[in-house]
């Protein structure tokens, strides 16, 4: 089969309130029991280049693969001026990017409903997905969930407080303290944060070589308000124990990103989840080295195996 990335021609669509999406479509390789369509979800700041490996890997094992960059990075248009701030009013507006791909696009490839493989943020609105609208999603695996933050170097009660202030007073669409300094392109290896992996970082930093729009600096403080806003959702009882949908959820275990403590409790009080541990993982499992993604990957077939059987 040709590759995703030989094989990728840019699709856009519009969501309801009028933001321009850019998606792309795989078909499932050939000789290979087809298993359904399965949507790939980013992170923030992500873009559909950095995923082309995963979705080979996924097409590989029987899966058509749907994704699309999220309002506001990738290839989708931007709210503000300067392009490379992460700007958002209320997480409700991913919730209506995923409902317009999958009313548009993902529904007209298959009758059934999709599986779904989401990382960090994707994974948060993901799990808020599952627990608004059950049945959607067949089932999903998430790598490292979005549903607390390192906040350093303030405590995380007084950052919440401090993103709501300066909303309050105007600021919401200044970057936060630092963001406006920062350049992805120039970031060395040795400092970044997500991944131990040097080659797959080179590849994530050579696309946005060749495509500097993809870059962003860092978020606003709506964008962070508004994260904060949705993850105290996730964190309210009986919210865990009211998605119902079959779930594998995998932990990176060196994660400096998002609080892998909380990410466990709350797949303990889902019902229907499976939980496993990358060890020495960075916080982008999927694009971590070999041996770790390994881990991931068996992790995920039998998952599979036991989630959608007989496909």
């Amino acid at each position: 089969m040709a590759s995703a990335e030989a094989a990728f021609e840019p699709r856009f669509l519009e969501t309801r309130d009028g933001v321009r999406l850019r998606a792309g479509l795989w078909n499932a390789a050939e000789g290979i029991p087809f298993r359904g369509v399965c949507l790939v979800l980013q992170g923030h700041s992500e873009f559909l280049e950095k995923y082309f490996e995963v979705f080979d890997e996924l097409r590989g094992r029987g899966f058509a693969v749907a994704a699309f960059d999220w309002r506001g990075q990738g290839g989708s248009a931007r709210a503000l001026e300067d392009s490379r701030k992460a700007h958002i009013i209320d997480f409700a507006q991913y919730a209506e990017d995923l409902r317009a791909f999958m009313d548009q696009i993902v529904r007209h490839m298959d009758d059934r409903p999709p599986f779904a493989l989401a990382h960090s943020m994707g994974g948060h609105i993901l799990l808020r997905n599952l627990h608004d609208h059950p049945g959607i999603i067949r089932a999903a695996a998430f790598s490292a969930p979005m549903l607390r933050v390192f906040t350093n170097p303030f405590p995380e009660n007084l950052a919440i407080r401090i993103a709501r202030w300066m909303v309050r007073f105007g600021r919401g669409n200044d970057y936060v303290f630092g963001a406006g300094k920062r350049d992805p392109i120039a970031l060395p290896f040795a400092q970044n944060i997500v991944t131990s992996d040097p080659v797959r970082y080179a590849r994530t930093i050579a696309h946005l070589e060749a495509d500097p729009s993809l870059c962003l600096a860092g978020p606003t403080w709506h964008w962070l308000s508004a994260a904060f806003a949705s993850m105290a959702i996730t964190a309210e009882p009986g919210y865990a124990e009211a998605i119902t949908a079959p779930v594998m959820i995998a932990t990176a275990g060196h994660d400096r990103v998002v609080r892998t403590e909380a990410t466990i409790a709350f797949a303990q009080r889902m019902p229907h989840c499976f939980h496993g541990m990358v060890e020495g993982a960075e916080h982008e499992i999927l694009m971590e080295q070999d041996h770790l993604r390994a881990k991931f990957w068996q992790a995920f077939d039998d998952f599979i195996a036991r989630a959608l059987p007989g496909t």
